[in-house]
């Protein structure tokens, strides 16, 4: 993830209550909302030297901030996410804007396949893993399969507070995975096995997992991780990779953190 799609949160607050972390009684505070997020923007640009491009954020669209969602890109190919919830639909037309000001082919899935982006498709260069249950469809994954010519194994989740798999499954750049077993069930716990061998996969802790250690972007040997876990820190740490800590209390009270926060352009 060298290069980054984010946008401000100019209007980031919680509006509507669709997964279990987001509490209309719990408001965002904007002045905190914003300094987190600039605090990532720092951490990105200038310790992980990533690039990063910025949307322009749209008032009444609270979670377009969260860019994880816009969709997946493969080369010069963007396939807009079809979004589960009616509150978030709005977001497709901003994103597929998007992606077409800057010269990408814009592609759609059927209005009945519902997939959520990169918060569902993420893996390694020989193969992708798709979230499915509680946001995306699993008959998404095969005609993804088709448009990007790549093996997608479908990860069944079981747990309502790993809502997209961006929240308990993180592939780093040196061929691990950082992941919450737990938020899997025994067909995708075999799956994962088989493709990865036991050295490579790295468990979090639950206590650090529902502190959204698994939400975090991987850059090389760089990983912005959320603040308040320590655990998975010296994990990686040990692992040879240089971790970056960002309080990002604001944004996990509607059920996200770093990775939510970013789309990855390459």
């Amino acid at each position: 993830m060298s290069r980054l799609l984010v946008c401000p949160p100019d209007y980031f607050q919680i509006d509507y209550e669709i997964n279990p972390w987001m509490k209309r009684d719990n408001a965002v505070v904007p002045s905190r909302a914003v300094a987190q997020w600039q605090r990532l923007m720092q951490v990105l640009e200038e310790d992980v030297a990533a690039g990063v491009e910025r949307m322009q954020p749209v008032p009444g669209l609270p979670d377009l901030v969260f860019t994880a969602n816009a969709g997946v890109v493969a080369g010069r190919r963007a396939v807009i996410s079809r979004f589960r919830y009616p509150e978030r639909r709005r977001e497709e037309l901003h994103f597929a804007q998007w992606f077409r000001e800057q010269g990408y082919e814009v592609l759609t899935l059927d209005e009945s396949l519902y997939f959520e982006g990169a918060g569902d498709l993420l893996g390694f260069p020989e193969t992708w893993f798709g979230g499915y249950r509680q946001r995306s469809d699993i008959r998404s994954f095969p005609r993804l399969s088709e448009l990007f010519q790549r093996e997608i194994i479908p990860l069944e989740l079981i747990d309502s507070r790993f809502y997209h798999l961006d929240t308990c499954f993180c592939p780093l750049s040196g061929g691990e995975l950082l992941y919450f077993p737990s938020s899997f069930d025994a067909y995708g716990l075999a799956a994962i096995a088989q493709r990865l061998p036991e050295e490579r996969r790295l468990a979090v802790p639950e206590e650090e997992a529902i502190r959204f250690a698994c939400n975090a972007v991987c850059s090389g040997k760089h990983i912005v991780i959320p603040a308040g876990c320590p655990r998975t820190m010296r994990l990686l740490e040990s692992r040879g990779y240089l971790t970056h800590e960002v309080e990002l209390s604001e944004f996990m009270k509607s059920g996200g953190a770093a990775k939510c926060l970013t789309l990855a352009l390459d």
